[in-house]
């Protein structure tokens, strides 16, 4: 297994978003009340996580202790920016900073 081409040119910092989780991304926004036919994704990326927090504990909470493989998706929606973070499942979940 070599390097394989990808067949977009932005580079290896960019992930394809599968149908499946995009769809989910854009349930979450339509409940929070957002207007999903603005959003547009500003960065995908594979990530593996170190642990079950998927890279954004909240306080008091334990978290499997593992590697976690998945995806970082950024999207914004007029001037708001969403983080979604995947693990191995199609749900997603916002980062709130």
């Amino acid at each position: 297994g070599g390097p394989v081409a990808s067949p977009t040119p932005s580079g290896p910092a960019s992930a394809v978003v599968p149908a499946a989780r995009w769809q989910a991304i854009l349930d979450d926004l339509g409940r929070r009340g957002v207007d999903t036919g603005t959003v547009e994704v500003v960065s995908a990326r594979e990530v593996t996580w170190n642990d079950g927090s998927l890279g954004c504990p909240k306080p008091g909470q334990f978290y499997t202790q593992a590697l976690v493989p998945g995806l970082q998706v950024v999207v914004r929606a007029g001037v708001t920016e969403y983080d979604y973070r995947f693990g191995r499942g199609d749900r997603p979940k916002l980062c709130e900073k």
